[in-house]
C-alpha cells in the first residue's frame, strides 16, 4: 500500500476548497494556499491547469489515491460502455473504503482506508482488508463483531456532519449496510463541485 505523507488539510489549502466539508478545514479560515507564496495573486488558469485541478480534487477526495491507481480507474472507465466520466465516478464509489465512508463507519476517507486495512470489515460475511476492493450491487458490508465498540466507529456513526446517500442502506445499530446500486455523479453528495468530464479531457490530451 502506498503511503500518503501529505497532510490532508494541506491538500485542502493547495486546492483552495474544503474538499470533505469538514468544520476543521483551514480553508474555512484561510482560502489561500500553504507556504510563503500562498498569497500570491493568481493568474487566469490555462485549460490544462483547470483539468489538472479537477483531477487533483477527485484523487484527493478519495483519500489521495496514487496516480498509478487513479489512471487504472480511468482506463477501466474508458473500456466500459457508456459515459466515461460517469463510469469513473461509479468505480470510485465502489471502492470498499469509499463505501465505509459513505456508511459513516469512519469520519474521513483516510480513516476509512485504515479501518479496512486493519481488518475491521466483512463483505458478505468474509473479511476483506483491501481498501480498493470493488463492491458489487447487493453486497452486504458490516463491521466485525469485535470492532463494533471502537470509539472511532461510534464517533463516526453519531456524527451529524454527513448523511448516508440513497444508493446505500445502513443499520447503524447492527453496524451493517448494503450497496444498493452504482451511483451517477448527481447522486454523490460531494461537498464541492466535482468535474470528472475535465478529468477525462486531461487524460485524453
Amino acid at each position: 500500500m502506498s503511503k500518503r505523507l501529505e497532510s490532508k488539510y494541506k491538500i485542502n489549502r493547495r486546492l483552495g476548497v474544503n474538499l470533505w466539508g469538514r468544520a476543521k478545514s483551514p480553508v474555512n479560515r484561510r482560502e489561500y494556499g500553504p507556504g510563503q507564496h500562498g498569497q500570491r495573486r493568481r493568474q487566469k488558469p490555462s485549460d490544462y491547469s483547470v483539468q489538472l485541478m479537477a483531477k487533483q480534487k477527485l484523487k484527493g477526495y478519495y483519500g489521495n489515491i496514487s496516480e498509478k491507481q487513479f489512471r487504472r480507474y480511468y482506463d477501466e472507465a474508458v473500456r466500459r460502455k457508456g459515459d466515461t466520466s460517469e463510469n469513473l465516478i461509479g468505480l470510485l464509489e465502489r471502492r470498499l473504503d469509499a463505501v465505509i465512508y459513505r456508511l459513516k463507519f469512519a469520519m474521513t476517507p483516510f480513516a476509512a482506508r485504515q479501518f479496512v486495512s486493519h481488518g475491521h470489515v466483512l463483505v458478505n460475511g468474509k473479511r476483506v482488508n483491501i481498501p480498493s476492493y470493488l463492491v458489487k450491487e447487493g453486497d452486504v458490508i458490516e463491521v466485525r463483531e469485535k470492532s463494533k465498540q471502537l470509539a472511532i466507529v461510534l464517533d463516526a456513526v453519531q456524527s451529524a456532519e454527513r448523511d448516508v446517500p440513497e444508493y446505500i442502506e445502513v443499520d447503524h445499530r447492527q453496524m451493517k449496510g448494503s450497496f444498493i446500486r452504482v451511483p451517477q455523479l448527481s447522486d454523490v453528495p460531494y461537498p464541492v463541485q466535482m468535474e470528472p468530464n475535465l478529468v477525462v479531457e486531461f487524460y485524453s490530451r
